[in-house]
C-alpha cells in the first residue's frame, strides 16, 4: 500500500480509502462491514471516511472496527444534522453532531472533521463567518474531540 502525508497534518495515509456512503444508504449487514473493513484494514488501508448524514453508516463503522481504532484515520463530515437534504451551519447544530458522531463511531475523537459539501458562499459565510460553525469545530478540536478541520465543497 502507498502512503502520503495528508496536507499540513502529521497524518500518513494509504492512498485508497473507504468511503462510508454506500454501507449506510444502502442498508448493508454488520457482518459484511465488519468482512470488508477488517480485511481492508489488515491489507494496509488506513483510512475510514463516512458522515453523520449517511444513514447508518457511523453505527455501523463503530460497530465493525471501533475495537481497532489505532489502526486507521477515521473522518466524517457534518453540517446536516436532520440529513443529507437539510443542511445546518448552526454551531448548536454541530456541537450536538460531534457528540452524536462520536458515540456512534465508537470513539473519543475523530482524527479529521470536514463541513461537509459547503457549495455556496451563502453556506460559506455561515462557515466560516464570525460565530460560524468553523468555531464549533474550532472548540471541538480544542476539547480533543477532533484533530483537524477541514472544508468540502
Amino acid at each position: 500500500m502507498e502512503y502520503r502525508k495528508l496536507g499540513k497534518t502529521d497524518m500518513n495515509v494509504s492512498v485508497l480509502g473507504f468511503g462510508g456512503s454506500e454501507i449506510g444508504y444502502e442498508h448493508v449487514s454488520l457482518s459484511n462491514v465488519k468482512k470488508l473493513l477488517n480485511e481492508a484494514i489488515d491489507v494496509g488501508l488506513n483510512v475510514i471516511d463516512t458522515a453523520e448524514c449517511y444513514v447508518t453508516s457511523e453505527e455501523l463503522i463503530g460497530e465493525a472496527v471501533g475495537k481497532r481504532r489505532k489502526d486507521y484515520y477515521l473522518f466524517t463530515k457534518c453540517g446536516h444534522e436532520s440529513g443529507w437534504s437539510y443542511p445546518d451551519w448552526r454551531p448548536e447544530s454541530l456541537q450536538r453532531t460531534f457528540q452524536r458522531s462520536l458515540k456512534r463511531l465508537k470513539t473519543d475523537h475523530v482524527d479529521l472533521i470536514q463541513m461537509h459539501a459547503v457549495c455556496d458562499l451563502e453556506n460559506l459565510d455561515l462557515v466560516t463567518g464570525k460565530g460560524g460553525s468553523l468555531e464549533a469545530a474550532i472548540r471541538a478540536k480544542e476539547e480533543g474531540m477532533v484533530d483537524a478541520i477541514g472544508i468540502t465543497g
